[in-house]
């Protein structure tokens, strides 16, 4: 499942997962909210909180990630995740510094300042 994220600054936008996530929260959660926020502004602010309740992803979810973070390649300003799941922590170590935006990675104690760096100039 995924939710949008309430009371973030302006600019911000943020999401977050639980349960096992599927192709069809994307499709219907992430990205219209996603599409409309780049409608409004060239560059997007990113919260995206993976939480303790976390199972996994199913099939098709990755890939729907991927083609999304493609799909405005340029437009990422700055990408906080926030998460303690391990495979998520290394996976993001491994590629984080090859993503085309100023990315963070917090714990889930640390989702407040997640939200304040997000939102930071």
């Amino acid at each position: 499942m995924i939710e949008q994220l309430a009371s973030l600054p302006n600019g911000v936008l943020g999401f977050r997962m639980s349960g096992l996530v599927t192709a069809q929260d994307y499709e219907n959660v992430m990205v219209p909210d996603i599409e409309a926020a780049f409608a409004l502004n060239p560059k997007l602010r990113l919260v995206v909180h993976v939480g303790e309740d976390f199972l996994g992803f199913a099939p098709g979810a990755m890939w729907d990630d991927v083609k999304l973070g493609f799909r405005h390649i340029s437009g990422w300003e700055r990408t906080a995740l926030v998460t303690d799941v391990g495979w998520i922590r290394a996976m993001s170590g491994v590629f984080g510094f090859a993503m085309p935006t100023h990315f963070k990675l917090f714990s889930n104690l640390e989702l407040a300042e997640a939200v304040r760096w997000a939102g930071s100039i």
